[in-house]
């Protein structure tokens, strides 16, 4: 449908870029929002990785959305740490009446086809939350039937690590349970937590 001849207001469209380290550049997402047509005014951006909380960029882009926006970024992951988050601000953002709209992956939750894709990624998180469950479960089953009664192990390993984090990515799971799954104390489980994401950050 043509805008102009029905007049009919384009959106206003909000940009969101960001880069995992200080050395990394944000011209190419700029100029991809550019061409998008979203004004530089428009555009907020991180230099932060994502597993930090502290994006002010991203809070402000958010903030910034009325109903009516379109929220655009170059790629999803350059928007949330983990599937769980891409969902909680998808949601939020269509509760309030924003679209997003990602342009490496085509995605537009305005139209059918862009809901449709939310509603299979929001299934395929909900079924690794639930495979990482059913695993870390069986685990400790068989470590207890070979005599293993749980305490602090000498060492999470990576991969427990990564399945730790997936499954703190869910809301309504607790660090509590995650720590208890695994045998180690909450603040055992944070510290590794940490470790971990500090080692990943070195090598992004």
């Amino acid at each position: 449908m043509d805008q102009t001849r029905h007049n009919i207001p384009a959106p206003h469209l909000i940009g969101y870029a960001r880069v995992s380290t200080e050395d990394q550049r944000l011209d190419l997402q700029l100029a991809a929002l550019a061409a998008a047509g979203v004004a530089e005014a428009d555009v907020w951006s991180d230099k932060a990785s994502g597993v930090r909380s502290d994006r002010p960029g991203l809070a402000g882009a958010l903030k910034a959305c009325r109903r009516g926006d379109v929220l655009v970024v170059w790629r999803l992951d350059r928007l949330a740490r983990s599937t769980a988050e891409l969902l909680r601000i998808a949601d939020d953002l269509n509760t309030r009446g924003v679209v997003l709209r990602s342009l490496t992956e085509s995605i537009d939750t305005g139209g059918a086809v862009g809901r449709l894709v939310f509603t299979v990624i929001s299934a395929m998180a909900e079924f690794e939350r639930n495979l990482i469950s059913e695993r870390t479960k069986a685990g400790m089953a068989a470590a207890r039937a070979k005599g293993h009664r749980g305490g602090r192990p000498a060492k999470l390993t990576d991969r427990q690590l990564g399945m730790a984090e997936r499954l703190l990515a869910d809301p309504a799971t607790t660090g509590q349970q995650v720590a208890d799954q695994f045998g180690v104390h909450r603040g055992t489980l944070y510290r590794a937590l940490a470790d971990y994401r500090r080692r990943r950050e070195l090598k992004s």
